[in-house]
């Protein structure tokens, strides 16, 4: 009789790992360094199979959706402006980890391509003795510092996950929460679910696959002048005009807009996740 419990375990297990689990995660951030009271609230996935796991926001997923949709009806249904307004989002990365390899990819878009790099540093845990329940999970605090922040995160061995939110893992459990030492960024588990499948993510532009310092100095010269950095990637210039439900927009006009946000975007990133 035991060892048929120990195999309906076993079984049970497999069974478990065999499909992608979704958690949902609340994250919340402060990213304006200039309005600490300008506070931002969105939903993030962490999708999870035995093989690798996926974090990045819901709204990229929804965003994608409305312009896959768009593609498909060969640009006739145009975009509603109001609708990808509001599917903006704060998290314009993703994170995949590869669980066989030990390897975390991190992706992000500057300018008109997708940047990737393997992520280079480890997370060193400090696991502590103090316990608690957050929800319907029995939690355990772990301390530790990284990309120039102070963290502090709570984990759960409920459930058969060693993993967490943005690159938190290396803990003997699932990330249930974390936040950093000053209140700037958390990450709070919502609810999760199973998914048939990972999504399939829309990339635009060319992939370049960099080193992590290398994506720190490019994401600085975007930052410092957006348009002379579109303008160095391959393929130069301004696209010819577009048509988006509003008409025909003139390249310059498309131009200053573009780099009036990117400039916007900066101010309003100043924050950012990873001080260094």
């Amino acid at each position: 009789m035991k060892k048929l419990g120990v195999l309906a375990s076993i079984l049970v297990m497999q069974s478990f790992f065999a499909q992608t689990n979704r958690f949902v995660y609340q994250v919340t951030m402060k990213p304006d360094a200039s309005n600490k009271a300008d506070v931002k609230t969105e939903n993030a996935y962490l999708d999870i199979s035995a093989e690798k796991s996926m974090f990045y926001s819901e709204n990229r997923i929804k965003r994608d959706s409305v312009m896959q949709a768009n593609r498909q009806s060969g640009g006739a249904r145009g975009f509603n402006r109001d609708q990808m307004e509001s599917l903006r989002s704060n998290i314009n990365y993703s994170i995949e980890k590869d669980k066989k390899n030990q390897k975390t990819v991190y992706k992000d878009r500057l300018g008109r391509d997708q940047y990737s790099y393997e992520e280079d540093r480890s997370l060193n845990w400090k696991i502590l003795s103090e316990t608690t329940k957050i929800g319907e999970y029995k939690v355990q605090k772990a301390e530790t510092e990284f990309g120039g922040r102070k963290w502090t995160a709570w984990f759960t061995t409920d459930l058969p996950y060693q993993d967490g939110p943005y690159k938190f893992s290396g803990l003997p459990g699932l990330v249930v929460k974390a936040e950093d030492a000053d209140g700037d960024y958390s990450f709070d588990l919502m609810k999760n679910y199973k998914i048939s499948d990972f999504p399939e993510m829309s990339t635009f532009g060319n992939v370049v696959k960099v080193k992590r310092t290398d994506y720190v100095k490019q994401q600085e010269k975007f930052k410092t002048d957006p348009m002379s950095f579109m303008n160095s990637q391959r393929g130069g210039g301004i696209s010819p005009p577009m048509r988006t439900g509003g008409g025909n927009q003139n390249p310059a006009d498309m131009r200053k807009r573009m780099e009036e946000r990117a400039k916007e975007e900066a101010k309003k990133n100043s924050n950012p996740i990873e001080l260094k």
